[in-house]
């Protein structure tokens, strides 16, 4: 499951996770995003896992790695699956390269795309963080359920 030579171990306690949609965010106040997780490090977490998918992991990805300068944060990079991606645009694939080079530490979920490796990248993500940072727009989808199956493993959500 873990790319990295080391395993890494993560204290769910310190950690938190991320979900968002890869569109319909665009009336998010970034600053307010930003202020998020300046307070959530301010309360002890040191350790997000992004699932570097396009859109709001995306925008959490820079956001927490230009955070990075001032703070002593990991970013992990949960990939659902090798050829994650395979149908991103050549700017988008750019981009995604440079941040997986950028993460402290990538997990690998599944080597190939199968139907649940998306789900399974989140449950993963949410099983190994006390807390969700959720931009949820929509009431269908993989951010749907991943809040949803925050909720039924009792973590805390925050909305944005």
């Amino acid at each position: 499951m873990i790319e990295n030579s080391t395993p890494i171990i993560i204290n769910s306690a310190k950690a938190c996770a991320v979900t968002g949609h890869r569109r319909g965010y665009e009336d998010l106040d970034e600053n307010k995003l930003k202020e998020v997780f300046i307070n959530l490090i301010n309360d002890g977490y040191d350790t997000f896992l992004v699932g570097m998918a396009i859109g709001f992991d995306t925008l959490c990805f820079k956001l927490l790695y230009h955070l990075k300068s001032e703070y002593d944060i990991k970013i992990v990079a949960c990939i659902p699956c090798l050829d994650q991606n395979k149908n991103f645009s050549a700017s988008q694939n750019r981009e995604y390269l440079d941040m997986l080079n950028k993460a402290d530490f990538k997990v690998l979920v599944s080597k190939n795309y199968h139907s649940r490796c998306m789900m399974q990248r989140n449950i993963y993500m949410v099983d190994n963080s006390s807390i969700l940072v959720a931009c949820l727009r929509q009431d269908s989808g993989g951010t749907f359920n991943t809040v949803n199956y925050a909720k039924k493993v009792n973590r805390k959500i925050i909305y944005v």
